[in-house]
């Protein structure tokens, strides 16, 4: 184990108050593709760029094209959470990890175990009829032939951010007020790119800030330590360490 990783296993013993700020990352080592990266869904080909299809004049346009792309690419039924929500969702039962903030909408994080999770985009979980607003879990999306439609004959939307759509407001002010009262702040798995979820950690007031990211990032320079590593191969030492610790 490094010197780095040691470091931030001591801090994650001292504290008392632990949120972790996550993206794409955290997910794409349970097989899921990510956004942006070299090989992530913007590279590949569609009739449309993927930022169009998942917008919100796109969805309301030309809902049968958005479903074909967010059934084909945006299905997480064969994945599972990996090494790091597992960890994170541990970190939580021991009374380490405060909550997690998750630019994700695979619910991964609560497949794990997680309690206290703030999804500032939304989940594919989670889906309404835009008519009666009629709650739908992500199987009736995913196994219709076509667009899925309500009892009511309304179409039913994924409770997602789209492009062209806010973040949902609540979440976002708990979601700083959690960064603001923690004593450490891991952020794995995310270009810290994405706006305005990015600008979040300026609200970090606390004792340590922890980067954790294969590339390097705009904010690499303001944290205390970062660490350019698979977030997978960082959690599988914090998991073994708290193996043998009784907090």
């Amino acid at each position: 184990m490094n010197e780095k990783v040691n470091m931030l296993i001591k801090w994650i013993l001292e504290s008392k108050k632990i949120v972790f700020f996550g993206g794409a990352g955290v997910s794409t080592e349970s097989g899921l593709k990510d956004f942006r990266s070299k090989d992530g869904l913007y590279h590949e080909k569609y009739n449309y760029p993927p930022e169009e299809i998942l917008s919100h004049h796109f969805f309301m346009e030309h809902t049968g094209e958005f479903y074909k792309f967010y059934k084909d690419k945006l299905n997480t039924k064969e994945f599972q959470p990996n090494i790091t929500h597992i960890t994170l969702a541990k970190l939580e039962k021991l009374g380490k990890v405060h909550s997690v903030i998750t630019q994700n909408i695979d619910g991964f994080h609560q497949d794990a175990g997680s309690l206290n999770v703030l999804e500032l985009h939304g989940s594919i979980k989670r889906n309404y009829c835009m008519n009666c607003n009629k709650f739908y879990d992500e199987n009736i999306v995913f196994s219709s032939p076509d667009i899925p439609k309500c009892s009511c004959g309304g179409i039913i939307k994924p409770d997602v951010v789209l492009y062209e759509e806010g973040l949902d407001e609540k979440t976002v002010q708990k979601a700083i007020q959690e960064i603001k009262n923690a004593d450490l702040l891991i952020i794995g798995g995310t270009s810290l790119n994405v706006y305005p979820a990015a600008s979040f950690i300026h609200y970090f007031q606390g004792k340590h800030m922890v980067l954790i990211n294969k590339d390097i990032t705009p904010y690499d320079s303001i944290c205390d330590l970062v660490i350019h590593d698979s977030l997978g191969k960082i959690f599988q030492e914090i998991q073994k360490e708290i193996n043998y610790i009784s907090f």
